[in-house]
């Protein structure tokens, strides 16, 4: 019989104790293909022998660790999520999912369970793309999409990604090594914290994701006309940020009708003066749903009412796209087993999309997919007050232990 509430005890140290390891004495920020990334895949990586895993790093930095099956030609189910951080960020976010499934192994081969497949658990070395301004690095070589004109994308401080990796101790070159073979792949599960106030709200330990929000990102730039505060009439004036804030309002009215959701981040504004009318006012554009097709039906509705204000207002719009994603859906037979699971830990099922991007979205390409959700403090996360309990972390653990005793293997 295992003790979850023992093993939870020891996944929250372990959160503890692989939070500490910072580029920065000042927060938390642990970037892709630093010398703090080498020490978090090193202090994991010990953490999976101590379990009797195999351990491995790809060509790309993701730690791997195996729990063989009895059969070497057995299939494989991988489990992960990432080590990697955002500046200032939470020591939850991605190293839960790590760090979990490793003390659940460790558990469970002490009880004597056998698996029928192979458990791989990955820490994939990029998912924020804080330091490349671009995101799932790591499980995207998995999948191997990684585009030859990566090599040269460069950090803040000047250094390319190739330069990284062969600073890493690995090669840009041997990158398509690290795809893996998906005719033995039964799928993909990962544990991650909500990243929002729903399964608080509803009193949950955890629920199963239903899909990855599709994203679409714009940047607005608004081109009136500056002028004196004082001496150009209210009727006569093409004041620029006035344009943007309507167009703000008529961005998250056309959300709530939709029911997507769409943020307004970043509003730049110049020249900026207290007596001065706004002559060009810049902001972002952050749209996103579980559906495509009505998070576009909304973004349609929205560019038209933006360019509506433009001309009411007698002022230019241009827009430029900055990035576009699909949604994800989860695979419909995992959820099933999911929420069986939770079942037989006499909790209510609740099913919710992500609206934050993870791993699972590459690695949709290439097997089917699924994701467990945990409540964290008041939907705290890319934040130092990021905070799980230790009781929720025992009722996950319990989930995954049951599904994966009642994964079928076809």
């Amino acid at each position: 019989m295992i003790d979850y509430d023992k093993i939870a005890q020891q996944v929250m140290a372990r959160c503890d104790e692989l939070g500490r390891i910072s580029q920065s004495d000042e927060c938390l920020d642990r970037r892709y293909l630093t010398k703090e990334h080498k020490q978090a895949n090193g202090l994991v990586g010990g953490w999976m022998q101590d379990a009797g895993m195999q351990t491995w790093q790809d060509e790309a930095g993701n730690l791997w660790g195996r729990w063989q099956a009895a059969d070497p030609d057995a299939p494989r189910f991988i489990m992960g999520s990432h080590l990697d951080t955002v500046p200032n960020g939470g020591q939850y976010d991605g190293m839960l999912g790590v760090i979990t499934p490793v003390t659940l192994i460790a558990a469970m081969k002490k009880v004597g369970v056998r698996l029928p497949f192979h458990l791989d658990v990955v820490g994939f070395g990029d998912e924020e793309g804080t330091r490349f301004s671009s995101t799932l690095l790591g499980s995207r070589a998995l999948t191997g999409q990684w585009p030859a004109s990566w090599a040269e994308v460069k950090d803040s401080d000047g250094i390319s990604l190739s330069q990284a990796l062969k600073d890493f101790g690995s090669d840009f070159a041997s990158i398509p090594n690290a795809t893996i073979a998906t005719d033995n792949l039964l799928g993909y599960l990962e544990l991650h914290i909500e990243q929002g106030p729903v399964l608080e709200d509803l009193d949950l330990p955890v629920g199963v994701v239903s899909a990855i929000a599709g994203a679409k990102r714009f940047e607005f730039n608004i081109i009136g006309m500056a002028g004196h505060a004082g001496t150009v009439p209210m009727n006569l004036r093409q004041d620029a940020l006035c344009a943007s804030s309507e167009m703000v309002l008529a961005i998250e009215k056309s959300a709530k009708t939709h029911g997507i959701v769409a943020t307004v981040g970043r509003i730049q504004n110049r020249p900026n003066g207290v007596n001065v009318i706004s002559g060009n006012t810049g902001f972002s554009l952050d749209i996103r749903s579980e559906f495509d097709d009505k998070r576009d039906i909304a973004l349609d509705e929205i560019l038209l009412e933006l360019d509506a204000i433009a001309a009411r207002r007698n002022v230019r719009i241009e827009r430029k796209a900055t990035h576009a994603a699909d949604a994800v859906h989860c695979d419909a037979k995992l959820q099933s087993v999911l929420r069986n699971a939770i079942e037989t830990q006499n909790i209510p099922v609740h099913t919710l999309f992500s609206g934050a991007g993870h791993d699972a979205m590459a690695i949709a390409d290439i097997c089917p997919v699924a994701m467990l959700f945990m409540r964290c403090d008041k939907g705290i996360s890319h934040h130092p007050a990021e905070a799980i309990h230790t009781d929720d972390v025992a009722v996950s653990l319990a989930v995954l232990d049951q599904t994966l005793r009642t994964l079928p293997v076809l």
